[in-house]
């Protein structure tokens, strides 16, 4: 019998990449992947994956699961504060920690051998600007104000929930701080304390594709770790089968690309006339806070490499502008 993987939010941006992904590069003889969401859709027909419709707030629909050879669950539920107009702590406990909890449970009675979750980077944002080299080694150090606050302490309650399945029944845990994962999607568009904004990185796509000058604003020099989300496929994927115990780990490229670079490779792959589309610096607008991913322990424990520098990442961000692939899947988030 296959071992069966499933994966929760499937149909969210990173889940449909993921589950695509997985389909994609595990070894079909020896696992099934199974798309779990929360919408309805026949959108996973096409690629051959069994779907299923669950809400994580309801425990009867986890009824509709299977219950022999359950192997691993990747959960990638949960609210963002990019999703919310008006704050709401109440749905925050009631999707990131009771849905996960909820998870935990199905994995715990149906034998799992590890769950998968994607955790947010902002654990860490104590240190953002104190150092530039964030290690998974790092402890906890959340901020206690802002929009991120309450969303990060419920993150945090279900890594710790998910220790406590390890110590007491074995569950092996793989936790992965995601900073921003850059990816195509329809969706321009984000909340910032309940104010919609547009999503940086797909303004000044849209900015080079329309042949207008760009900008560089602050420090030319500030850099950040760039991490496309098909490298976040990889690193996860590569978790359902390491040999290992679980642990955290720090998404990421491990590499410093800096605005100046950022900005030189919109230019680049989505300018009409690169040749002639001026770049001027504004040093007198804001910056960004400077950080890179350690990600020495994915390298060692789980044989990841990151397979896409900047411009690569890019290339294939303007590759899957083209085809749209999961754009009919999102339709509800355009």
């Amino acid at each position: 019998m296959k071992k069966k993987i499933l994966i929760f939010g499937a149909t969210g941006f990173i889940g449909a990449y993921l589950t695509d992904y997985c389909k994609q590069n595990l070894d079909a003889e020896m696992y099934e992947v199974i798309a779990v969401g929360r919408r309805k859709t026949d959108f996973f027909d096409r690629l051959s994956i069994p779907y299923i419709q669950l809400d994580v707030l309801n425990q009867a629909d986890f009824d509709k699961l299977p219950t022999e050879n359950v192997y691993a669950i990747i959960n990638l539920t949960g609210l963002l504060p990019a999703y919310f107009k008006e704050y709401n702590p109440f749905a925050y406990v009631e999707t990131n920690i009771n849905g996960s909890l909820r998870i935990l449970e199905y994995a715990r009675k149906n034998h799992a051998d590890r769950v998968l979750y994607t955790q947010t980077w902002a654990e860490q944002a104590g240190y953002w600007g104190k150092t530039e080299v964030l290690s998974p080694d790092m402890p906890r150090k959340l901020l206690y104000t802002g929009d991120h606050a309450f969303y990060s302490i419920t993150k945090a309650m279900v890594t710790d929930t998910m220790r406590f399945y390890k110590e007491e029944y074995g569950i092996k845990d793989f936790v992965f701080r995601l900073p921003n994962v850059y990816m195509y999607a329809p969706q321009k568009t984000y909340y910032v304390d309940g104010i919609e904004r547009p999503i940086g990185y797909r303004y000044m796509i849209d900015l080079a594709q329309s042949g207008k000058n760009m900008e560089i604003w602050g420090n030319p020099d500030a850099f950040k770790d760039v991490l496309y989300v098909k490298d976040l496929c990889q690193m996860m994927c590569k978790a359902l089968t390491a040999e290992v115990n679980g642990g955290i780990y720090n998404a990421g490229t491990g590499v410093k690309t800096t605005l100046r670079e950022q900005i030189e490779g919109y230019v680049k792959v989505f300018a009409p006339d690169p040749e002639h589309t001026q770049i001027i610096e504004r040093p007198e607008k804001g910056t960004f806070t400077s950080f890179v991913m350690d990600i020495e322990n994915a390298r060692q424990e789980l044989g990841y490499a990151p397979a896409y520098d900047y411009i690569a990442y890019l290339e294939d961000y303007k590759l899957e502008q083209g085809l749209k692939r999961f754009d009919s899947l999102w339709e509800i988030k355009k």
